[in-house]
């Protein structure tokens, strides 16, 4: 049976070293597009494996770690990630890149955590960013483009619909503790957070597109 490289195992995400060989592995793998690492890594080099870690982990962990409000969380799932591109590394050389492969398999990671822990509060964030990077997959765009505007986005809103998309994304409370805080009726609040998500979509579509 398959098992993961010690590399990973044995380092969480952002702690992986290499030895002085592997450093001028991924200097000559980036030279040469690292189709060689690929082929290396596909034929069950664990070696060519661990340098392959060590070019994205960093990308894949700060992708998870932007949608997920524990940190724990997003190390779990960037081992998963490098998991399931060990186990599946036949389709290596079918991805156009390695670095968009692999955040394909890290969204799908987050789809599947939201669903796993629907009834945690802390999932609420990583669904409003889902959504949100999903406008950035329709104007073909770098995943983190739509996050960026983000800020911005939010400042444009009505006082009362940033409030309402704090206190449910940032402060993760229930809808009917929001109704408490804005005193409005928890069916008020749930229309408010709902128009307001709509808002933030259109603003930052029409960013993504003044931008593409």
């Amino acid at each position: 049976m398959d098992s993961l490289p010690r590399t990973l195992a044995a380092h969480p995400a952002g702690a992986s070293p290499v030895e002085a060989g592997d450093v001028r592995q991924i200097a000559a793998a980036e030279a040469e597009g690292h189709a060689a690492l690929v082929a290396s890594a596909q034929r069950g080099d664990n070696r060519a494996f661990a340098v392959l870690i060590e070019l994205y982990q960093n990308t894949v962990y700060g992708f998870l770690r932007a949608r997920l409000t524990e940190p724990a969380d997003a190390e779990d799932l960037c081992q998963e990630v490098f998991l399931r591109c060990y186990l599946g590394r036949e389709k290596l050389s079918r991805a156009a890149a390695v670095g968009p492969w692999l955040i394909g398999i890290a969204r799908n990671l987050l789809r599947e955590h939201v669903r796993r822990v629907h009834r945690r509060k802390e999932v609420a964030w990583t669904e409003l960013c889902l959504e949100l990077d999903s406008l950035a997959s329709e104007h073909e765009q770098h995943h983190d483009e739509a996050l960026a505007h983000l800020p911005v986005c939010l400042e444009s809103l009505g006082q009362s619909a940033r409030e309402a998309i704090d206190l449910r994304y940032r402060m993760q409370l229930r809808m009917a503790e929001i109704g408490l805080q804005l005193k409005r009726s928890e069916g008020a609040v749930k229309l408010l957070v709902h128009r307001a998500r709509a808002a933030l979509r259109h603003c930052l579509d029409r960013r993504l597109k003044k931008a593409s």
